[in-house]
């Protein structure tokens, strides 16, 4: 499916990266293993894992290349695309997936918290698309897949940042799609449930929530890598879209679109938005969920 082409797959030491890209060079692809190594904090760095994987693609026959670059880095960032380019001649598809977790209920969390979790997850997206993107333009190709959250799309406790981050991908991820189809180039989501260092560092306090980890402890990362592979197709088409993957579901997400409204030909005050407006639209206001609240059944 993709022999001759070039990946980037970001965070790909561990989990879910590491899957994407083995499945990736399985197919053919030549892949830029990017991983800091750091914490699921994002503190310290390691070069082991992305070599680790690197090694592994080439005993299987295929073709890569370890880099230890942080995405939060627009340099670094830079610095992956000419690799790939000087390495492999090419560059087709961005994997953005590495990401970092710093839990904490909103009215306790810092400034630093949430700098450092945007900037890994959205201002990563961000600099890796940033980097590529001329090339994608001049060669008329190109494909990005970002990796979003139920987190963000639906709700949870005590991610504020991560939420957030994951939002902004969804919107950052949809721009692209419009801004660079005229050149051929792509761009999706996907939400994984996967377990992870990153979901092994949430806390599960009552018998629900250690319920619903031990329910996600069964979802390995091997699951969301076929979907990654498929969408990084050149045959493939789809673009502008919101997947999510739970073990063997596959689901397509809604986007926001209007479900409901009321008209006043005289124009609305306060009182009669409140009176009358919000009155009638009441019956379809989506209830405080969380993403597991949603997700509710056991995954097949």
């Amino acid at each position: 499916m993709l022999t001759g082409k070039t990946a980037i797959v970001t965070g790909a030491g561990r989990g879910i990266g590491r899957d994407i890209a083995l499945m990736m060079a399985s197919r053919g692809a030549n892949v830029v293993v990017n991983d800091l190594g750091g914490t699921g904090a994002g503190e310290g760095a390691d070069q082991t894992p992305a070599q680790q994987v690197v090694d592994e693609i080439e005993a299987a026959g295929g073709k890569a290349v370890a880099n230890f670059g942080n995405v939060a880095k627009p340099e670094d960032a830079k610095a992956m695309y000419e690799q790939a380019m000087d390495t492999f001649d090419g560059i087709d598809i961005v994997v953005n997936n590495a990401g970092i977790l710093r839990d904490m209920i909103f009215h306790k969390m810092t400034e630093e918290a949430w700098d450092s979790v945007i900037a890994v997850h959205l201002k990563g997206c961000f600099n890796m698309a940033q980097a590529v993107a001329a090339q994608f333009k001049v060669q008329a190709s190109g494909n990005f897949i970002n990796f979003t959250s139920t987190s963000g799309l639906i709700g949870n406790f005590g991610q504020a940042n991560y939420s957030a981050a994951k939002m902004g991908i969804v919107g950052l991820s949809k721009s692209l799609a419009l801004d660079m189809a005229r050149f051929n180039v792509r761009s999706n989501c996907i939400a994984p449930f996967a377990w992870s260092r990153l979901i092994g560092t949430i806390p599960a306090n009552t018998e629900a929530e250690k319920a619903r980890v031990e329910r996600i402890k069964d979802m390995t990362p091997a699951k969301i890598a076929p979907l990654c592979v498929a969408l990084a197709d050149p045959t493939c088409e789809t673009t502008g879209q919101i997947f999510c993957i739970r073990n063997n579901e596959i689901f397509l997400m809604s986007q926001p679109r209007p479900i409901r409204s009321v008209h006043r030909s005289e124009g609305w005050t306060p009182e009669t938005v409140r009176d009358h407006a919000l009155p009638a639209m009441s019956a379809d206001f989506y209830p405080l969920e969380r993403s597991g609240d949603v997700f509710s059944w056991d995954p097949v």
